[in-house]
Order: C-alpha cells, then structure tokens, then sequence
C-alpha cells in the first residue's frame, strides 16, 4: 500500500510538472504571437506614413487625389476599430518625418556670428590670421593650430610661404633648384597668392576679397594670412565683410603689430612714466594734418620712410623741436634688421645715407634716447651672421635653433647621408652574438651608432632585457643620453674629453679574475677613428669592429651655395665631425679666408687644418650646443673690439683678407 501511494505521488509531481511546461510554452507563444503582431502593425504603420508623405498629407498639407482620400475613408468605415489605431500611428510617423526634415534643414544651416542671420550651406570657415611683423616666433598659437588644418592658405607677404613651411616642419626650398616656393607637396595645404592675380598685377582690397570668398565657397578650410594684424591698418575689415554678404563663417586671429614689435626689438619703449601718451599715424592712407601732434606725445610712424623729409618739416613747423630723436627701423624683428638714429632735422638725410626702405617703422619722442641702453636684438653677438651647416638632415636642426637664439641665419647644406651598411651580414652576426653572451663590453662612440643597434632590434624584435649583464660605454653626455633614451645607462662615460681618446683613457684594462669575457662590440661608421681598434687590445681585449652604418657623402649643393662658400658670402661655417669637413671640401669647396671655421673638437679640428684651413673656434667639448656658444663668444669678443676701436661694427663677409687663410 505504501509503495502505491509512492508511485501515485511521484505520477502527480511529474504531470504537475508537464502542465507547467506546459503552460509555460503557451505564455510564451503568446508572447510570441504578440510581438510578431506588433511588429505587423508597425510595418503597416510606416507604410501608411509613408503613402501619406507621397501624397501630400501630414501636418500643414491636404490631400492630392480626392479618389485616394474616399478609399481611405471608405476603408475607416469597415474596419474602424484597427484602422484607428493605424491613423494614431500615422500620425506620429507623419509628425516624425517632418520632424526629421526640420532637423535634417536646420543642419543645411549655418549662422554667420557677425550678424546672427542663417546663410545657405555649403560654406566654407575662412581663418583671417595675423602673422605679426616678420619673426616668425611671434605667430600665435592660435595661428599655427590653423595653419596646420588648413586645406588652403591665401598668403599676402612674400615671406609667408616660408612661414608656412617652417609650422608644417617642411624644409624650405634650396636656392638655386627648380622648386617652387608654393609648392608643398602632398604634406602641405594649396597656396595661393593673395597679392596678386593670374596677370600678374597686384590685387586690390575687393580682388583679394573675391580670392577668399571663393575658395571659402568650395567649403574648405581657408587660412587668410596678413601682415601684423587683420584688423590693423590691413584690408581685414573689408574681406571680413565680403564674407558676411557672402554667407562665410569667418573668424578674427590677432597678430603682433609691427607697431609695436618693431619698436620693441630696436629696444625703444613707447610709454615710460614720464612719456604716457602714444599716437600711431598711418602716413600712407590720405593727407595727415600735422599740426595735431605738435605736442610731445610719442608718435609711431607707419609707413613714413619715402616721405620722412616732407613729415620732419610739417612736425617742426607745427611746434616740435628740431632737436627731437627719431628712429627708423626697418625689416623689424628679423636678422636684416636695421635701425637709424637721429632727429627731425637730420633723419632725411641720415635715412637716405642708411638706404632706409620700407617696410619701416618711425619712432618720433623722447623715448628713442633709451635705445641707447636698452638695444637688445641687433646686438646679439651674431647677429646677421650667414651661418654654414654641413650636416645631416636629422642632427641640423637643433643646430640651427641655436644659432637663431644668438641672431645668425643658419643655412644647412647636406654633406652626409646616414646609410646601412652594405653588408648586413657583420652586423646581424654581431647582435645575435650580444644576445648570446659573447660580449663583457659594448662601446656606443656616437648617437647614430645608438639609433643603428636599435633599429636592428626592432628588426629582430629584440628590446633592452638583452643587454642584461653587458657593460655599456658611451663617448659623450649627448650618446649617454640617447642611450638612456633607449631605458639604459651607460656604465662608463669619458671623464675628460668627450672623444674617442678620451674614453679610452678611462677604459680598464682586461682583468682575468674579473672580467669573464674579453671581447668588446664597437659598432661604428664605416669611416671612422681608429683610437679605439688600436688601443683597446693594448689593455688586453678583443674587439669586434663593426660597420654599423655608412656615411656617404651627398651630392653637391646648388651653384650659387657653391659660390657663396668660395668668395666669402658665408661668414662662420660650423663643422660638427671630420666627415663634414672632407664632404664639404669635396662637393663645394674650401670656405673663403674670410669665414670663421669653428669645429666641434681636436680631430675635426686637425681634419680642417689638413684641408688648409686655420681654425678660429674650438668647442670646449664635443657638443654642439657648446660649439655654437663657442661661436657666439666669438662673435661677442670680436664685436667688442670693433667698438673699442671705434670701428663700425661689421660682420665677417663684409671684410676681404687678400690672401686665402692657411693653417699655422
């Protein structure tokens, strides 16, 4: 009796259990049926909105065909209570539809900031940018942000290209070649000259305004560089309002203005506390009537050199002393600039004597006679200098940064071309046997020798682990660096001199209690020293020589860079190793008598003494920041004794020695 009732209880479970599952499955074809339902109705919805679109119904509109209206109508009859919710659908759908088309015509909208109306698309975004007075480290953030997106740049200055090259870091074109200077390549935006049109006149306000505009239309992003600032003493104004009646978004960058830069860098101050009154004249625009500035305010001068004797007599004959100091700079803030000193009695004719031209800021007051102590640019210790560098692409440039700081104008012309080695084989030998743990020493003598054992284990896939246990020499301070740029630190850097020699005087000698292995890697150029192959198996090790990478020597530079070089147009030349001494001899010549030669170290400096030259500057140390200071001090020394014996100051290339200098 008790097993029966078991079994019946456990028959109840399992028939409790089918019904549910059972009823389970029902809820969820229903819910099944209820979705596929749902979805039924939504497609018919859309469809109905979508009839209701073609012919014209929705919100503000009626029906097209009154036959189409009666069937709906007909139809509403039969089946009023699913057509009724098909119409509240369609209602939405319809109010959505228009609500997408609004949206869709507000985004084919843009609206001008300068007058709050709604112009047509498509329109481009025009970028008016200031580019100050001439350096090109006075542009604004702002500006080069825009002048690295532009997709077309509307230049006005001739020196606005260059500009444009320099914040894209593009090289500038060499003198002499075929290469445009609009020409930027695929890297660089399109380039157009604002200054003048296809025949080759130059472009009014309302031309170079129709120049804008159209390029805007094509809806690209178009920088409109202008000199000084946009909306002083320029034709921003006029532009800007082309682009208002045009329907083109446009925006305002500031530039520095010459005014006040120019001044600046010739180290006059407009306001001091007894002079607080500046006034700036445009002499260019129309008739000045002079006898508003009879009193003793400052006054800057715009564009007032090719009449400055006529603007003297007025000023004078309006109530100023004769007496007053006047300054005319001309091309200010860059390295040709020039400033003369005088009065309103005397600066016509000083000027001329000058060959002032514009562009040219005048500066008339009291002020000016503070430029006598607080000149600061033209008296860097090079300034103007034409500075050679012969060097590689890559290590040129923090060169010629630094002799821009001290006023010169670097002109880098390759000599050498870094190159993997012929052969690979030597060098993947070499590095396999590093990983292997053939080596107690590796010894780096210059930053390319770093960046090639690198590049090679990138190559293999290797990273810095595999110096683990391997001792790392560096010749300098600047290969150390770029070791520890790689995670490592050398072991041993030279204490004295930064050179090959030097570093051999620290190295230890072999030890065999202390030194498991007594060989050492020296990857190296193809060309360089031998110090180390023949010194250190005189303290007992064993060295792999290897050709890490080959310097080959460029091709020469263009003819008039060429001619420059031999007569003297040049007036220091920077040799950074012995390499760019031999190249440079050989693809353009010896330096002329007159240009500085200043080396970078003691066997850079015997290579120039065995090409004939007489060095006139010795780096302290092999580093180029230190060879450069090292020219400055030159040029300062040399400076100072011009004016201590009462000598206009005057640069190298402006004195001709008879004979060709030759080494002592």
């Amino acid at each position: 009796m008790t097993q029966r009732k078991s079994v019946q209880k456990k028959a109840a479970v399992k028939k409790a259990a089918t019904t549910k599952a059972a009823v389970k499955k029902a809820a969820s074809t229903t819910a099944a049926v209820k979705k596929a339902t749902t979805a039924k109705k939504t497609a018919a919805s859309r469809t109905v909105a979508k009839k209701s679109a073609s012919t014209g119904t929705g919100p503000g509109g009626t029906a097209r065909k009154n036959s189409k209206s009666q069937q709906t109508t007909s139809t509403t009859a039969r089946q009023r209570p699913t057509t009724s919710k098909k119409a509240t659908v369609s209602k939405t759908a319809t109010k959505t539809a228009a609500s997408t088309r609004a949206t869709a015509a507000a985004r084919t909208e843009v609206v001008s900031p300068a007058i709050g109306s709604r112009v047509s698309a498509p329109a481009g975004h025009v970028s008016f940018v200031g580019t100050g007075p001439g350096d090109p480290d006075l542009l604004t953030v702002r500006a080069a942000e825009l002048i690295r997106s532009a997709e077309v740049v509307i230049t006005e200055a001739p020196g606005h290209v260059d500009l444009v090259r320099r914040v894209l870091g593009l090289p500038l074109p060499t003198p002499g070649t075929e290469e445009t200077d609009t020409d930027l390549g695929a890297d660089g935006p399109e380039v157009i000259d604002g200054g003048f049109g296809e025949d080759g006149q130059p472009l009014t306000h309302a031309g170079r305004a129709k120049v804008v505009v159209k390029q805007a239309k094509s809806g690209k992003r178009v920088v409109r560089l202008m000199a000084g600032d946009p909306f002083v003493y320029a034709s921003g104004p006029e532009e800007a309002q082309a682009c208002v009646k045009a329907g083109v978004w446009f925006e305002i960058v500031p530039g520095v203005p010459p005014a006040t830069a120019v001044p600046a860098y010739a180290g006059i101050p407009l306001t001091t506390k007894k002079d607080r009154e500046v006034a700036v004249v445009n002499c260019a625009e129309s008739k000045v009537d002079w006898t508003q500035y009879a009193d003793n305010r400052t006054l800057v001068l715009l564009s007032a050199s090719p009449g400055i004797a006529a603007i003297a007599k007025a000023l004078v004959d309006a109530g100023r002393s004769p007496e007053t100091p006047v300054a005319m700079t001309r091309v200010g803030t860059t390295t040709e600039q020039a400033t003369v000193v005088s009065t309103l009695a005397g600066i016509a004719e000083d000027a001329r004597a000058a060959r002032m031209t514009p562009p040219a800021v005048t500066v008339v007051g009291d002020v000016v006679d503070l430029r006598g102590t607080l000149s600061w640019f033209e008296t860097k210790p090079l300034f103007g200098w034409r500075v050679l560098v012969p060097r590689t692409k890559e290590q040129a440039a923090s060169v010629s940064v630094r002799l821009r700081g001290y006023g010169a104008v670097p002109e880098e012309v390759p000599t050498i071309s870094v190159e993997p080695p012929r052969n690979p084989q030597q060098m993947d030998k070499a590095v396999r046997g590093l990983v292997e743990g053939r080596y107690e020493w590796i010894a780096f003598t210059s930053v390319n020798a770093v960046r090639a054992v690198r590049e090679k284990f990138d190559e293999y896939g290797l990273d810095a682990r595999a110096f683990s246990g391997l001792k790392i020499a560096a010749v300098g301070e600047k290969t150390a660096a770029a070791i520890a740029a790689w995670g490592l630190r050398a072991d041993l850097v030279p204490s004295g001199e930064q050179s090959a020699r030097g570093l051999l005087e620290d190295w230890p000698p072999y030890d065999e209690l202390l030194d498991p292995i007594n060989r050492v890697f020296l990857p190296r150029a193809d060309i360089a020293t031998e110090t180390l192959v023949a010194g250190l198996p005189e303290l007992g090790w064993e060295v792999d020589d290897v050709t890490a990478y080959r310097t080959v020597r460029a091709a020469p530079p263009p003819a008039p860079t060429r001619e420059a070089i031999k007569t003297g147009k040049f007036d220091a030349v920077v040799f950074t190793s012995s390499s760019t001494v031999r190249n440079l001899v050989g693809i353009a010549g010896k330096p002329h008598a007159s240009t500085v030669i200043a080396c970078i170290g003691p066997a850079t400096a015997k290579t120039a003494e065995e090409h004939g030259l007489r060095v006139d500057v010795l780096s302290p140390s092999p580093s180029v920041e230190l060879l450069v200071d090292a020219l400055a001090d030159y040029g300062a020394n040399r400076r100072a004794s011009l004016l201590a014996a009462g000598q206009p100051v005057t640069r190298p290339s402006e004195r001709r020695p008879s004979a060709r200098r030759k080494a002592t």
